[in-house]
Formats: structure tokens, sequence, C-alpha cells
């Protein structure tokens, strides 16, 4: 593309914070990868083991939606993590069609490597900015998905 294409462009695109949030979102997701790819997780992949982590036999549908992910694609990194022996996936002692997923000790030892090197990109981020930058960050970033997801009036 030509200079001046690319000028109108990011002229026609400057004042939508859509992009803004995008791009940034795309550097933080493509670091994350860089760095997690040397224990060949994917970032959906850690982001579910860090969630079990915190919440074990949280169901395959809070998982989802903690990561970001459909439920669907849910199932196949729970399918794909289980086949690696990182996750366990049994029957609920409640419900027979409801299945339990816990890391397992090799999954809670990968974890915390992989977790190491995540929480290294999301230092890197947030020491770029003072402690009240940061925190304003978050905020408008929270007002952001709040306005996002509200139904507009008349809708």
């Amino acid at each position: 593309m030509m200079e001046a294409e690319e000028a109108r462009i990011a002229e026609a695109v400057a004042w939508r914070p859509g992009n803004a949030i995008k791009r940034a979102e795309q550097a933080l997701i493509a670091e994350k990868t860089r760095v997690l790819r040397p224990f060949g997780l994917t970032v959906p992949q850690y982001a579910a083991m860090y969630a079990l982590s915190l919440a074990p036999g949280i169901s395959g549908a809070k998982l989802a939606r903690f990561c970001s992910v459909t439920p669907q694609s849910m199932t196949t990194v729970l399918k794909t993590l289980e086949s690696r022996g990182l996750v366990e996936r049994r029957p609920s002692s409640d419900h027979a069609q409801v299945l339990v997923t816990r890391l397992t000790r090799a999954g809670q030892a990968l974890l915390r490597k992989a977790d190491a090197a995540a929480v290294a990109v999301e230092r890197r981020l947030v020491e770029e900015f003072t402690p009240d930058e940061a925190d304003r960050l978050r905020d408008l970033l929270e007002r952001a998905v709040v306005v996002l997801q509200e139904t507009p009036a008349g809708e």
C-alpha cells in the first residue's frame, strides 16, 4: 500500500477507540503466544489451566466465559489438555452427565512455569504506566465493557 493510502486510513480510524483496543489486544496476545510456545500451550489453554488452578471443577461453560471462547472451543481446549495429561475430567458425583475438570500434577507443574512467563508479560505492560495510570486504564476498559454490553434504548 502506498504511504498516502496508509495515512488516509490511519487518519480515518484515529478517533475510533476500537482500533486502538484491538491493536493493544493483538499485541498482548501475540506476546503471550510467544512466551507460552516453549511450554506447548496456546493462550486459551493457558487461560483454562489458570482458571482451573483457581477454581478446580468449574463448569466448562463458566470456563469458556472466563477464557472468552465459545463452549465448543473450550471443549476442544480441554480435550487437548486431557490428551496431554495436563487435566483430568471425571463424571460428577452429583450429576453423571457433568464432567468435573481438574489439573493433574503434571498440569500444575507446567502451569507454574508457564504462568511465570505470562505474568512477566503482564508486569512489563503494567510497569510502562504509573500505578495511577494503570488503575485508570483498567477502569476505562471496564467502563468500555459495561457500555458495550448494555442494550441501547429502544432495542
